[in-house]
């Protein structure tokens, strides 16, 4: 089975539609149908809507709203717009409140730390912790000694760590729910001086081993969500590699993969002019990344949702939504940093570089990765809703490191893939339907994925009760075999050579002629400076009464509104129409980020897949690709 091409949205009307939640039915129906998902779930049941009566819905329609109409909507109106407000007000303060604490890491349940890696020899600023508690049972009550332990490791991709398990239905909540003894790594805000991407391989090894030791006989099983999933892939192909199983959850392996019109960011290094720009950022930080350029870089990706959607769906539902908004905001502002050395170690050989696919990755000196060297299980989670690490970049490294299916079985390798149908990249994470589902899945079948033959298989799980929070056998789980070559897909290689090409010549110039400058005009002040203007961080803490002191009025308003608020029925006439409005600003952002998204693929085709044009840069920068850095280059 090819990786199928995600299925283009269908238009919606211009005009207001009072079959909107019936389009959304039939654009959800259209997607299950065109995309082979490996959960069914038998969702169309439940996304009919409910009968009506035909009589009726002609008698609404044709009533137009009456005056007392009018009049409850303003007054609800008016209550939304103060409870909106002080909603963000309430954000900026618990974004300050966090920065104060030290952006602890936002775990729903009680742990202790085993290892902190700032005090070894080479610091790190990962540790290692253990879940004690979930839901006031504590370890002994939890765990069954005869299953395996779990490590779950958080992305270090901007954000604090905590995405896998700041609430109970999530990655770790559903390992020590199913019995298995859970660990955490975690990481602090800074970075120690001079870290490298190489110590931080180190210090997950030793982890990794901690755990090993604390269960002899049973090897831990390791969770990577997004960028810790390629970190762990490079402990597994590194010259001592892993025996566990590893399961990585919406993780980039093959970075020029993607498909066209949906997958733009793939191009960003190319059209940006490759790694100079990551390296003038971490100069002007004085050494330090700022994590909030990469959460900035994700919504820019769809704005329509970041900008409006967001916020539109919290001043409809301010009710029902007001703390679910809360409670991921708060992880979702706190941004964390990278040192210099990792940024570029990382943009310069994975996503300019692609070299984990091609085995050119340089773990440390003597030894580099190899993706033909691991032997443990790899389970691949991927979802056609996710525009970060779609499928064809969790995927697209197997057909390039295996020719065939039968050079991966003459291998020793078993990989076993599922894909999810619409769910986006964070919702791989902390959907709580994923964790109970898909989720639940991979560590009941743990067993099953171990005593696989040698092979690339597909995990099917289907799931006739429609319940996301079941067991076995209320779903079943089979794993269907699969052809490598079913798996290669199409994309300008030569297009990303060239970029890659110009990336090592903008970064040569750049490191020879900007960078001692940079360096030199920065300080630890005007790295502060610089955070605390950014605006991922000036557009929400502004709205804190504390540098904003009209806002005081606004909690005054809102605490006796919250109170006594009597919220208009969901159907009411004018907030129906008030939805159809929202959904057609969400369309128009969305028409103008696909027409950005185009003019950018139009540009990256005339800059670098057009031999002609890009003959003159061949001739200034030669024919050699890639500058050799390991991921452990010398500090500036």
């Amino acid at each position: 089975m090819k990786i199928p091409t995600s299925p283009q949205k269908p238009r919606t009307s211009q005009r207001t539609t009072a079959v909107g939640k019936e389009a959304a039915v039939q654009w959800t129906h259209r997607q299950t149908k065109d995309l082979p998902p490996t959960v069914l779930d038998h969702s169309e049941e439940l996304l009919k809507p409910a009968p009506q009566d035909a009589s009726s819905g002609m008698k609404r329609a044709a009533e137009a709203p009456s005056a007392q109409d009018y009049f409850d909507y303003q007054r609800d109106f008016f209550e939304r717009t103060i409870l909106f407000w002080d909603t963000l007000r309430q954000r900026a303060n618990n974004m300050l409140e966090h920065e104060r604490a030290g952006l602890p890491p936002l775990l729903d349940f009680k742990y202790e730390t085993l290892l902190d890696a700032r005090g070894f020899e080479r610091p790190v600023n990962y540790a290692l912790l253990r879940i004690t508690e979930i839901d006031k049972h504590c370890w002994d009550d939890c765990v069954d000694p005869d299953k395996p332990p779990v490590i779950v490791v958080d992305p270090r991709a901007g954000h604090g760590p905590g995405i896998g398990g700041f609430k109970r239905d999530s990655e770790v909540g559903m390992a020590m729910r199913e019995g298995h003894p859970v660990y955490f790594v975690i990481f602090f805000p800074e970075p120690a001086l001079g870290q490298t991407l190489a110590d931080v391989l180190h210090v997950l090894r030793r982890f990794v081993e901690e755990v090993a030791q604390r269960h002899p006989g049973k090897p831990p099983v390791l969770y990577g969500n997004c960028q810790a999933g390629w970190a762990l892939t490079l402990l597994s192909a590194d010259c001592a590699g892993l025996v566990g199983p590893v399961v990585l959850n919406g993780s980039p392996l093959s970075y020029w993969a993607g498909e066209s019109g949906v997958n733009p960011m793939r191009l960003s290094g190319g059209l940006l002019g490759g790694s100079w720009l990551a390296h003038l950022t971490a100069d002007l930080g004085n050494g330090r990344f700022d994590g909030a350029w990469l959460a900035q870089n994700f919504e820019n990706l769809k704005p329509e949702k970041a900008v409006w959607e967001k916020y539109a769906q919290l001043f409809t539902n301010v009710d029902s939504e007001q703390a679910r908004f809360l409670e991921f905001e708060r992880w979702w502002n706190g941004f964390y940093f990278l040192s210099r050395e990792e940024i570029l170690a990382i943009v310069e050989n994975l996503f300019i570089g692609n070299q984990l696919e091609q085995g050119l990755f340089q773990i440390c000196q003597g030894c580099t990765a190899d993706l033909r060297r691991i032997r443990n299980p790899i389970v691949i989670f991927a979802s056609y809703g996710d525009n970060i690490t779609p499928p064809h970049q969790a995927l697209g490294w197997i057909p390039a490191v295996y020719k065939d299916t039968e050079d991966l079985k003459q291998a020793g390798q078993r990989i076993v893939y599922l894909t999810n149908p619409h769910v986006g990249h964070l919702g791989i994470f902390v959907s709580a339907g994923v964790a109970r589902l898909e989720h639940r899945a991979i560590l009941e079948s743990l067993a099953e994925i171990e005593a696989l033959a040698p092979g690339l298989y597909e995990m099917k799980i289907d799931n006739p009760s429609g319940d996301p929070d079941c067991h076995k056998p209320t779903y079943s789980i089979r794993f269907e075999p699969r052809q490598v070559e079913d798996l290669k897909t199409d994309y300008p290689q030569e297009a990303f050579e060239r970029v890659k090409q110009v990336s090592t010549f903008n970064e040569a110039l750049y490191r020879a002629f900007v960078s001692p400058w940079a360096q030199a005009l920065s300080t630890p002040w005007t790295a502060q400076m610089l955070k605390w203007l950014h605006p991922m961080r000036t557009s929400r803490y502004l709205l804190s009464e504390t540098f904003s002191p009209w806002m005081r009025s606004v909690a005054l308003l809102a605490e006796p509104l919250g109170k006594n608020r009597q919220p208009l029925a969901p159907h009411h006439p004018l907030i129906e129409r008030e939805r159809e409005a929202a959904g057609e600003v969400t369309h128009a952002l969305g028409r103008l980020r696909e027409g950005r998204d185009a003019a950018s693929e139009q540009a990256f085709r005339l800059m670098f897949q057009n031999p002609v044009l890009f003959a003159g840069v061949l001739g200034m920068v030669g024919k050699e690709g890639g500058n050799g850095n390991s991921v452990r280059p010398n500090a500036d």
